[in-house]
């Protein structure tokens, strides 16, 4: 059994932020109903892997192990079905444009009058008050707006987005965290409740370290420079023989391995670099330095080097390296499946550890509507139905 076992959630998501939080809480045992429009269903099926490969990565990696209906909210029969899908469910999830889904007679309101213990997390791009509530936006629009392409590259470059749907990923597991904290909620209270996240707030919250050192000195931060705009010390990138390494910070107790590592003993008695933290000059003269040093030895001849002094870093890894990384496959973090129709194949596994509940995340993202009649049948409708509804465009 997982820890969701016998909880019901209808994903009514798009693309990847209410998508992933779904997808959580199917890895977390709930049986997961994806809600789609018929004949086009979530964008995400329609981003191939590339022009040559129509596989769709952004639905599969965040839609296994649900199953699928296709509902027009938009007609009354979709959206009365829905609302029946609601009488026997948990937790509805969303991330459409915020106040959509009440003009189709099917948001928070419309769901509690029908079930009151249901628990409605909706996402949206930048929260459902202020001027611009309605604005439709996606990960880009999150990361822009939420401060984090300010802090990419260097001085004088040109900003850059993260290269992953960072922001969408974030306002998944903060709307998965409330969610479930309402569903611990309703078990004392009985009663549900609405739950709301957003892109930009979930950006600013993941950057609360770095928007307070701005709140307490008025400095903006400015550019990450191949380290932390805000944190000044041994801690950075720097180029190897044959990639990249991370430094990740040389505390007091470590400083003599680490400078004997690198073949500069000398430099621990440095008074320049005592301190924990430097001056951003200092931290320039430091690195300065070590870029020549670490040009001398390979990626593999480093982490040896530096692994062995007790030292904290890491390879600065592509995806191909991260996934022949061995903690990656025996902490489950990715896993082979078998798929129908595209064979055995890697996936992404779940980062969520529990010792009397383990995740088991699913195999395979549904067809578009393959479940359909199966779930209309489970809420009471009846074959004769079936066809009026599907007569009437609303399946």
């Amino acid at each position: 059994m997982g820890a969701l076992d016998g909880i019901r959630v209808l994903d009514v998501g798009l693309l990847v932020q209410g998508p992933q939080a779904a997808l959580t809480m199917s890895d977390m045992g709930a049986d997961v109903i994806k809600v789609e429009l018929p004949g086009m269903g979530d964008q995400g099926r329609w981003l191939p892997a590339s022009l040559e490969d129509p596989r769709p990565p952004w639905f599969v990696g965040c839609n296994r192990g649900k199953r699928s209906i296709t509902l027009d909210l938009r007609k009354p029969d979709g959206a009365e079905a829905f609302l029946k899908l609601i009488e026997t469910s948990d937790v509805v999830i969303s991330n459409f444009k915020p106040g959509t889904l009440d003009e189709w007679g099917v948001g928070y309101e419309h769901a509690a009058e029908r079930n009151p213990r249901i628990v409605y997390g909706m996402g949206s791009t930048l929260g459902s008050k202020g001027p611009f509530a309605e604005r439709e936006g996606a990960d880009l629009a999150g990361q822009a707006a939420g401060g984090l392409i300010s802090t990419t590259g260097i001085d004088g470059g040109e900003p850059t987005p993260v290269g992953a749907t960072i922001a969408d990923h974030m306002g998944a597991q903060n709307l998965t965290a409330g969610v479930l904290a309402a569903l611990f909620s309703r078990e004392r209270s009985g009663v549900g409740q609405k739950v709301e996240v957003s892109l930009f707030g979930s950006q600013i919250y993941a950057q609360a370290s770095e928007f307070t050192a701005y709140f307490l000195t008025g400095e903006v931060p400015g550019r990450a420079n191949y380290g932390h705009p805000v944190i000044n010390a041994a801690y950075g990138i720097l180029a190897t023989k044959d990639g990249y390494m991370a430094l990740v910070g040389v505390p007091p107790s470590n400083r003599e391995a680490f400078y004997s590592a690198v073949g500069k003993p000398e430099l621990a008695d440095d008074e320049r670099f005592q301190p924990l933290l430097y001056t951003a000059e200092v931290k320039r003269q430091l690195f300065d330095i070590l870029r020549p040093v670490f040009l001398e030895r390979t990626n593999d001849e480093w982490s040896k080097a530096l692994g062995d002094a007790g030292c904290r870093f890491a390879p600065v890894n592509d995806y191909a390296q991260a996934s022949a990384d061995p903690h990656a496959w025996e902490n489950g973090y990715l896993q082979m499946v078998e798929h129908p129709e595209y064979g055995e194949m890697r996936t992404v596994g779940t980062p969520i550890a529990m010792s009397g509940t383990p995740l088991e995340p699913g195999k395979v993202a549904p067809e578009l509507g393959m479940n359909t009649e199966e779930l209309l049948l489970e809420v009471g409708y009846d074959w004769e139905q079936i066809g009026a509804l599907r007569d009437a465009g609303a399946i």
